[in-house]
């Protein structure tokens, strides 16, 4: 199975993606802040991140992009409950960076699953 990171300010949500992928045999590293994700990912060996896009300090674009200057092979999966504007805007632009797969909260844990079975079975797209 796979080495997955999971980034989110939500704690909650983020302990349930955790014990869902662990679940399912992945190793999971968690984390609520965008550049303590981004210090992780430096020491290597994650397959695929899971980012939220709207967090307070480091936003889920900013760390995407920040992502593919550093480790450009890493899958990835964007998550988005909108805010002000339509979650689907934001992952529309997620998408524009070369993410792997995008859902939309609230989703389920076969949704996950499935999401993440998906993007660890895709080809990076170019940088």
């Amino acid at each position: 199975m796979a080495k997955i990171i999971i980034l989110d300010d939500n704690v909650d949500l983020l302990e349930m993606q955790a014990e869902l992928l662990r679940a399912a045999g992945h190793e999971v590293t968690i984390s609520s802040e965008g550049a303590a994700a981004l210090a992780e990912i430096k020491t290597g060996g994650f397959a695929l991140l899971v980012t939220d896009i709207i967090m307070p300090d480091m936003d889920g674009i900013e760390v995407i992009m920040n992502l593919r200057k550093l480790q450009p092979p890493i899958k990835i999966i964007a998550i988005s409950g909108g805010g002000r504007v339509n979650p689907r805007d934001y992952l529309q632009l997620a998408v524009r960076l070369g993410v792997h797969g995008t859902l939309q909260k609230p989703f389920s844990g076969a949704e996950l699953c499935l999401a993440v079975d998906r993007a660890l079975h895709q080809a990076t797209p170019p940088a």
